[in-house]
């Protein structure tokens, strides 16, 4: 039995909602499923992920062939990264410790990126309800510079050279 790891839509009309799940390649996209393992909301800014690390590690080690989309989450993740060392580490490569290491510095930078993200895009939203509330603007007063000044006045030696 071929097993993947792809995602079951949930929701109502225009608003999708997803579970991730393991399930039979036969089996239908909503139909009967092995087992959930978490859920995906592409709607919010940025898209909402919840995911069971170990079970989709689990099912990834067991052979379980992600879809695209989920692969692509389960990358986002870092499962991918983390089979990725543990077949480094089955194979003499590396040592465990070392996988660990490199997996929670991944982790760390990773989770830093997306809250930088989140930060960002919280900013943003702030920044276009104070746009749009209506409150009056300061005037903003561009003082140009004594040399820009210059350079724009014609002195009268360069009209007579003109002329």
């Amino acid at each position: 039995m071929a097993v993947k790891l792809r995602l079951a839509r949930r929701g109502r009309k225009q608003a999708p909602f997803y579970h991730i799940i393991a399930a039979d390649a036969r089996s239908p996209r909503d139909g009967k499923f092995i087992e959930k393992i978490g859920t995906y909301n592409p709607l919010t800014v940025p898209a909402t992920i919840e995911l069971d690390l170990d079970r989709a590690y689990d099912w990834v080690m067991k052979g379980a062939i992600p879809t695209d989309t989920v692969n692509a989450i389960l990358k986002f993740k870092g499962i991918l990264y983390k089979k990725h060392l543990q077949l480094g580490v089955a194979k003499g490569a590396i040592s465990q410790e070392a996988a660990d290491a490199k997996l929670a510095e991944w982790m760390n930078a990773k989770n830093s990126k997306v809250e930088a993200r989140k930060a960002k895009i919280t900013a943003d939203k702030e920044a276009f309800r104070v746009l749009v509330s209506g409150a009056p603007k300061a005037p903003v007063m561009a003082a140009a510079a004594d040399e820009d000044r210059e350079a724009f006045v014609v002195s009268d030696e360069a009209k007579g050279e003109e002329e």
